[in-house]
């Protein structure tokens, strides 16, 4: 990402009393309020003048219907990687009421993480989001083939931690109770504590040399040669793997007052997948990941910002964290999401 051009002492501070003014009151700053509000010590002419500049080096822009001034992303990129420091820790009240929210969750994972992403964007004031973790390296605890119809089965995984996925296999005619049970106990034999990576990679070896009824070794031959589809990623993280707060607490923000917005907005909850390929894509390393409006890929992300960090379940990475509009509480946001990782990673280990 390319940096932003230095700025003068003066115009760092007055780009962050524009941005806090901004996000108080999501009313464009003009240099009358930042000088009554901030008292930086020089006119509102200077300060006005400094927003000018500002506005020049693309930090501030100029809405035709106002005299004030409205920070860009760039702006928003700036305030969190130069100006905002570290964050606050979080208050006490807060801490209180997020750990009783997870301590009460119950089982299993993706309750917890529901009652994590609704309590988060209730304290936020942002759309709570939780990503399920990856599961291509968690380990397989037992399979179980359940009849769905005469050419359909569901495969049902359970996993080290309890979760359970399930998956269709397409088969070309009905297979006997007998195959169905024999083949259940190979697929357990051979495959139960290997991760779903391994089993991917490596299921044809295991299974070949297995000596099966006619009707069970064809089941077992769907195994193999769907091995790719039936054991992928998309089983453990997909659309059906998020979690998303309540919407409301969003919709009060005067950004969705416009039909429009709010339409991007109902369509991103409704179908999230470009809200997952985000969540996805964020930095591979530990802390904190801020993505802000323009630097997402996806075009129906531009309106957004999210914040997100990990959290772990073992040797298992998950994602939770808030979006909202580019206008934000940053500092407060990135404490709350930094504080419910490490909670979320206590409670799960």
């Amino acid at each position: 990402m390319t940096r932003a051009e230095p700025l003068s002492k003066r115009e760092r501070r007055v780009l962050e009393a524009v941005i806090q003014t901004y996000v108080q009151t999501a009313e464009p700053a003009g240099s009358r309020t930042v000088s009554r509000l901030f008292g930086l010590g020089v006119s509102p002419a200077t300060i006005r003048n400094t927003m000018s500049d500002l506005e020049e080096k693309g930090f501030l822009f100029h809405p035709h219907t106002s005299a004030g001034r409205v920070p860009t992303h760039k702006a928003y990129r700036a305030y969190v990687d130069e100006l905002l420091g570290t964050p606050s820790s979080i208050a006490v009240p807060e801490h209180d009421r997020m750990t009783e929210a997870l301590s009460t969750a119950g089982d299993p994972i993706e309750s917890i993480l529901r009652r994590a992403a609704q309590s988060l964007g209730v304290l936020t004031q942002e759309l709570g989001v939780a990503l399920g973790p990856r599961l291509t390296a968690s380990v397989l605890r037992s399979l179980d083939l359940v009849r769905v119809s005469s050419e359909r089965l569901l495969m049902v995984l359970t996993l080290e931690g309890g979760s359970v996925r399930t998956v269709f296999v397409e088969v070309a005619g009905s297979i006997a109770d007998t195959a169905l049970t024999e083949v259940t106990k190979v697929l357990n034999e051979r495959l139960a504590g290997l991760s779903l990576e391994q089993i991917r990679l490596t299921v044809g070896d295991r299974l070949r040399d297995t000596i099966a009824a006619p009707t069970a070794q064809g089941l077992l031959n769907i195994f193999v040669q769907e091995a790719e589809s039936l054991f992928d990623e998309k089983i453990s993280l997909g659309e059906e793997s998020i979690v998303l707060g309540q919407t409301s607490v969003l919709v009060e923000q005067p950004e969705f007052a416009a039909a429009d917005r709010m339409r991007r907005l109902i369509e991103l909850t409704e179908r999230p997948h470009a809200l997952v390929e985000a969540l996805k894509r964020r930095g591979e390393t530990a802390g904190i990941s801020i993505t802000i409006g323009a630097e997402h890929a996806d075009e129906k992300l531009r309106d957004f910002t999210v914040v997100t960090a990990e959290y772990r379940v073992g040797s298992l990475v998950g994602i939770i964290g808030v979006i909202g509009p580019t206008r934000m509480p940053y500092d407060k946001v990135i404490s709350l999401v930094n504080h419910t990782s490490q909670l979320l990673s206590d409670l799960l280990d």
